[in-house]
């Protein structure tokens, strides 16, 4: 039996399971609006079916629950903040303040988290900086799922990158992975008995497959080869090499209970557009390329379903409720 349930609802539902799993209060805020925010865009791999997850590394230690994030700012454009083994997310609302403030100063600054947990959709954090008229860049690594082009043993994460730029309405945001696929989707196709396409995977011979439980003992593919590949590889400078977080090799997996905190990084630039005109030209160039028929913007879809959720809830199936009760959700 399905369950519905407002956005509020599922923000309050995920606050109440990760203190329930040991997170403190201000840990819990900040990662169940970033649910929140996945279930209103239909991101729903990294929303309240991830949670069990977080619950999950909360128990083993994998996430400090009581950290508490430390920001210093060594330079007028370099925002540091360390996590603490925490969850990213109350990471990046420490520093959020005092990156904006430079970026708006000098025209750009940048800010590096390290010590962190995996931060799920880096959307969610490009999207906030855009609202404050700014142009986001953002970078973050995770533990290794994903061979080098040539290679077959996972040395990779699946690696993510997202840019956003203000617009006339909702920002422009590009959320994008290194990788073929994503590591939960080959989790649910081995779940659930599926095949998956040729080009998502490697088996443990670096072979192409369509057996997800060979792509799980395998590895996931780049995307486009090699240069998704170069992407990873651009991705764990920017995101670890400059942070002095644990490269994606170095960091305990997020795919078991095992080894301790992965000790990730994010990196994130924030710009401040020259000029007032900067939001209509960027509307200008978007009306010229969607002028083709089936030429859709990025982002797009998770703006409709947002106006989708906001009127309608989120519709989850009873096994996870189930789940969530279980975990000391209030449903």
């Amino acid at each position: 039996m399905s369950h519905t349930l407002t956005l509020d609802a599922v923000q309050t539902v995920a606050a109440d399971c990760l203190i329930a799993n040991g997170a403190s209060a201000l840990q819990a805020a900040a990662v169940a609006h970033s649910i929140r925010e996945a279930e209103a865009e239909g991101t729903r791999g990294i929303g309240l079916g991830y949670l069990p997850w977080y619950c999950g590394h909360l128990r083993v230690g994998k996430i400090a629950g009581q950290a508490v994030p430390v920001v210093r700012q060594p330079a007028p454009g370099v925002v540091q903040v360390d996590a603490c083994d925490g969850f990213s997310h109350p990471a990046f609302a420490a520093g959020e303040a005092a990156l904006v403030a430079a970026a708006r100063r000098q025209g750009i600054a940048m800010m590096g988290i390290t010590n962190a947990y995996a931060c799920g959709v880096l959307g969610y954090f490009t999207h906030r900086l855009a609202r404050e008229g700014l142009v986001a860049l953002m970078f973050a690594n995770a533990s290794s799922t994903m061979a080098p082009w040539g290679g077959r043993c996972p040395f990779f994460g699946t690696n993510p990158w997202s840019m956003a730029a203000p617009r006339r309405g909702d920002p422009l945001v590009i959320d994008a992975s290194s990788s073929a696929t994503a590591y939960v989707n080959l989790a649910q196709a081995a779940r659930a008995g599926t095949p998956i396409p040729p080009h998502w995977a490697l088996d443990a011979e670096g072979r192409p497959t369509t057996d997800a439980q060979a792509a799980l003992a395998g590895s996931i593919a780049p995307a486009g080869g090699h240069k998704g590949s170069g992407l990873a590889l651009m991705v764990e400078v920017l995101a670890a090499g400059l942070t002095g977080a644990h490269f994606s090799h170095q960091a305990s997996s997020l795919g078991d209970d095992l080894g301790g905190p992965p000790r990730l990084g994010q990196t994130l630039i924030a710009i401040e557009p020259s000029g007032s005109g900067f939001a209509g030209r960027i509307e200008g160039l978007l009306a010229d390329m969607t002028a083709e028929p089936g030429v859709r913007i990025p982002g797009d879809r998770r703006s409709a379903n947002r106006r989708l959720t906001e009127a309608a809830g989120v519709t989850i199936d009873g096994d996870l409720m189930a789940q969530l009760r279980v975990l000391g959700g209030r449903l």
